[in-house]
C-alpha cells in the first residue's frame, strides 16, 4: 500500500533556502578571504626564487668575465657598462635583467639609463639590478674621497676591482637589487655623500605586504632582498641585514663599519 506523507513536511519542497545560501555565500567569501594572502605569499615566493635564480646566473656570468680577465671584475666605462660586458657570459638573454617581483609591482619596466644612455642594446634594456661600484676601495687606491675626483679616476683606472682585493668574499655584496625608479649601474658607496643609498632597493622588496615602488631603503619595516656575493654565491637577506652591523657593500673592514646603517 502506498503512504502519503502529512503535516507540515508534506508540502516542502527540498531545497536551498536565500538565507541557506547566502549563509554559503557568506562562508565562501571568509575562506576566498583566508586563502588570499598565503597564495599571494606562494606568488611572491616563486618570484623571489626565479629573481635568485637570475642573480645567481649573473654573478656566475661576472665569474666567468674575472676568470678570462686575469681576476678583474669589469671596469668602470659609460661607453660598455657591465650588463654589456657580461652580454655573453649570460647567454645574451635580457630577461636574466629583470626581477618577476619588479614587474609585478604594477609600475610598468624599472628605470634603466640614468643620466648617461647607452647605445648598447643590454646597457639600454631594462634592469632591476646594478653592481658594486667599490668606492670605498678606490678612494684608498686613489688616495681621494671625493666624488668629483674620484669617478673619472676610477674611470681611467681601465680595469675594475681585482677579486685578490676582496677581503671577505662570502660577505661582500657584488649585484644587488636596485629601487625601481633608479636607473643607476654602480651602487657608490661616496657619490654625494653616499647618496646611492636611496637607489638600493626596497629592503622589503621581497615578503613585505603594502610596498611600492617608490619606497626607497628603509621604507619597508619586514622581508628583503637578493644579492650575489664575491664568493660566486647568491641569496636572499633580510632587512637590514645587508648594512647593519656592517655595510656588506664596502670592501675594507673599516669602511664595512664606518658605513654601516642602523634603523
Amino acid at each position: 500500500m502506498k503512504t502519503t506523507q502529512k503535516g507540515p513536511l508534506a508540502k516542502r519542497d527540498f531545497a536551498f533556502t536565500l538565507i541557506e545560501l547566502l549563509v554559503v555565500i557568506a562562508i565562501i567569501a571568509i575562506l576566498a578571504a583566508m586563502l588570499f594572502p598565503v597564495l599571494s605569499r606562494a606568488q611572491e615566493t616563486g618570484r623571489r626564487i626565479q629573481c635568485m635564480n637570475s642573480m645567481r646566473q649573473l654573478e656566475l656570468a661576472n665569474q666567468m668575465y674575472v676568470t678570462d680577465n686575469h681576476g678583474f671584475y669589469t671596469p668602470r666605462d659609460d661607453a660598455s657598462r657591465w650588463p654589456n660586458r657580461l652580454y655573453d657570459t649570460y647567454g645574451r638573454n635580457l630577461k636574466i635583467l629583470l626581477c618577476p617581483t619588479d614587474i609585478a609591482l604594477g609600475f610598468g619596466q624599472p628605470a634603466t639609463v640614468g643620466l648617461s644612455p647607452s647605445n648598447n642594446v643590454a646597457d639600454a634594456s631594462p634592469r632591476s639590478y646594478f653592481i658594486n661600484g667599490w668606492n670605498d676601495y678606490f678612494a684608498g687606491q686613489l688616495n681621494t674621497s671625493d666624488w668629483g675626483m674620484l669617478e673619472p679616476e676610477i674611470a681611467g683606472v681601465g680595469s675594475g676591482i681585482r677579486d685578490i682585493a676582496i677581503a671577505h668574499p662570502s660577505d661582500t655584496i657584488v649585484f644587488g637589487e636596485k629601487r625601481h625608479t633608479a636607473g643607476d649601474f654602480y651602487m657608490d658607496l661616496l657619490e654625494n655623500g653616499g647618496n646611492d643609498f636611496t637607489g638600493i632597493a626596497e629592503q622589503g622588496r621581497h615578503d613585505n605586504n603594502g610596498l611600492t615602488s617608490g619606497q626607497a631603503m628603509g621604507a619597508g619595516s619586514s622581508g628583503g632582498s637578493n644579492y650575489a656575493v664575491a664568493d660566486g654565491s647568491a641569496r636572499f637577506i633580510k632587512f637590514p641585514r645587508s648594512v647593519d652591523p656592517l655595510n656588506l657593500w664596502a670592501v675594507t673592514d673599516s669602511n664595512r663599519l664606518a658605513y654601516a646603517i642602523s634603523y
